[in-house]
């Protein structure tokens, strides 16, 4: 089926749930998708929404999901609960879940067989309590991604790097240039490049088994040595003054040619894209940072609290149907950066980031889960303060963070 039919299917569909929606309702929705790729899809969404006959009311909420998902909860627990809310696949949701404050999308997603239609499963997996589905997956992520600008390299006489080693090497050269090698933003960003660092230097098998399965020899030894040294030597390229706010903004600075690369999940692809560049001619995308292509199964999904009217709670359903349409599944990821839920759409207009992301789910076998769906988010917590002391404090040695690392894995609790 093509685009254009696609879009028109669109079309069909949601005139009938404009005709069917009688009492329509307008759905304040919560997010954080708030830099200038994440508008773009949002939008792609809140039309999708519109078209049904309700009304998307936007509730973003600025900052990272560090910032939002505590908002959020607390609305809820103090009974002032949004329509939908965006959150990440993994334990998030399970208190209010057990509190039977969250809308029960079993029969919905029974009916339209969103197990056989959504992949891969581990996102419907995080969306299933005791057999129930709550929440529906909209889009597939991954973190494990380096963005490189061509230009940068080619103006310094530098082939563009394939692989973290090649830029690591290219380092001191793109510094005589007054290029910084490597843009970092504060925050959960460090932690993100150093659980890629993890995944890239260690292997899947080896995050999995320390994360899941608390493996503290193999922490404690020399693979995740190693990945501790390329911590360091990942440091030592960026300068904590250059340092930005937000991750969008270190992104920014590899598409204006301020910085040469950028660690950064596939989300990045949708401030390329927002900025017109063309993957493979201006800029390359490097899942698995060039060293092993993977994907982790990280990514978004919605939650709807309950609402005592039972017009909101209609719209609310409608709603989770909408999000997972084929041409709103493909609108909006295309703009996200992100993969679609389901193989059953037409992606013609995907760019080659996107193809690399596809090939690679295609695969499975390079496919794994992401730390929030492996380990509690306190842990995690602790994991980020972590990295990102180590990666502020020339002082502390990669044996020292090493150490402090494996203290933070042995005192996780089984999920």
């Amino acid at each position: 089926m093509g685009f254009k039919k696609l879009i028109a299917g669109l079309a069909m569909s949601a005139s009938f749930f404009a005709v069917s929606a009688v009492n329509a309702a307008d759905i304040e929705v919560t997010h954080w998708w708030t830099s200038g790729g994440e508008a773009a899809a949002v939008a792609e969404f809140a039309k999708a929404v519109d078209a049904t006959g309700d009304k998307w009311v936007d509730g973003a909420i600025a900052g990272s999901g560090d910032v939002a998902r505590p908002i959020i909860i607390s609305r809820i627990l103090g009974g002032n609960p949004m329509g939908a809310t965006q959150l990440n696949p993994g334990t998030d949701a399970d208190e209010l879940i057990k509190a039977g404050l969250m809308l029960d999308l079993t029969e919905l997603a029974t009916k339209e067989k969103w197990n056989d239609i959504l992949r891969p499963p581990t996102q419907m997996a995080s969306c299933t309590i005791d057999g129930k589905v709550w929440c529906v997956p909209v889009n597939l992520h991954s973190a494990q991604w380096m963005w490189t600008n061509r230009k940068v390299f080619a103006d310094a006489g530098i082939e563009p790097p394939k692989n973290w080693s090649d830029l690591v090497a290219a380092a001191p050269k793109l510094k005589e240039k007054g290029i910084q090698p490597l843009s970092m933003a504060q925050g959960w960003p460090v932690g993100l490049l150093i659980e890629d660092l993890i995944v890239a230097v260690a292997g899947v098998d080896n995050y999995v088994n320390v994360y899941k399965g608390r493996d503290l020899a193999l922490a404690s030894g020399p693979e995740f040595a190693k990945v501790f040294s390329a911590v360091d030597d990942a440091r030592k390229m960026v300068n904590p003054a250059d340092m930005t706010k937000q991750w969008n903004e270190a992104v920014a600075l590899v598409i204006t040619g301020k910085a040469a690369a950028n660690v950064m999940g596939d989300w990045a692809g949708g401030e390329f894209q927002v900025a017109n560049m063309t993957p493979g001619k201006d800029y390359d995308c490097l899942p698995g940072l060039g060293i092993e292509p993977v994907l982790n199964t990280g990514g978004d999904v919605f939650y709807f609290p309950k609402n005592a009217d039972p017009e909101v709670t209609a719209a609310q359903l409608r709603m989770a149907s909408t999000l997972i349409q084929p041409a709103v599944q493909v609108a909006f990821n295309l703009k996200k950066g992100s993969l679609p839920m389901r193989p059953d759409v037409d992606l013609s207009a995907a760019n080659d980031c996107m193809k690399k992301g596809l090939e690679i789910l295609d695969q499975g076998s390079k496919v794994f889960p992401n730390n929030v769906q492996m380990i509690d988010r306190d842990s995690l917590n602790q994991i980020n303060d972590l990295f990102t002391a180590f990666f502020a404090a020339p002082e502390m040695t990669p044996a020292d963070a090493q150490a402090k690392f494996v203290e933070i894995i042995k005192a996780a609790p089984p999920l």
